[in-house]
């Protein structure tokens, strides 16, 4: 059970490096146009907040199993990922596509985004130190 808590923190973070840091801006180098681009990085980041909400679910299962044998639980970090990635994708991202007040809301949501990478950092850290 330790072994998968820590696949699936490191598959959270490193799906948002990967997704948020490497893959959107070469998308927006490498297309024609900044609206290509841009439409394909919002199914990028909708799949990304999915596998977000997937990964913080399983591994709030995960730490509710170990709960009895173990006094530490990354379970607030976890938490606070899913509230913003769902955050991102329900009440971010429609303004975004919509592109209403595209500088405001891409500045809310690239600070959602960046507190979600803080928080699955968190929780992949402390799972493997604790497991080490």
């Amino acid at each position: 059970m330790a072994r998968l808590q820590v696949f699936l923190a490191a598959l959270w973070w490193g799906s948002l490096v990967a997704v948020g840091f490497v893959v959107v801006p070469l998308l927006f180098v490498h297309l024609e146009t900044p609206v290509i681009a841009g439409r394909m990085a919002a199914k990028l980041f909708t799949a990304q907040s999915w596998l977000s909400v997937a990964c913080g679910l399983l591994l709030l299962l995960a730490a509710r199993r170990e709960a009895q044998d173990e006094p530490y639980s990354p379970s607030v970090w976890v938490m606070g990922g899913i509230l913003l990635a769902l955050l991102l994708e329900l009440a971010v991202a429609p303004h975004i596509v919509a592109r209403e007040n595209l500088w405001l809301w891409h500045n809310v949501g690239t600070a959602f985004y960046l507190l979600q990478s803080a928080c699955a950092a968190k929780v992949m850290w402390q799972l493997s130190a604790s497991k080490a």
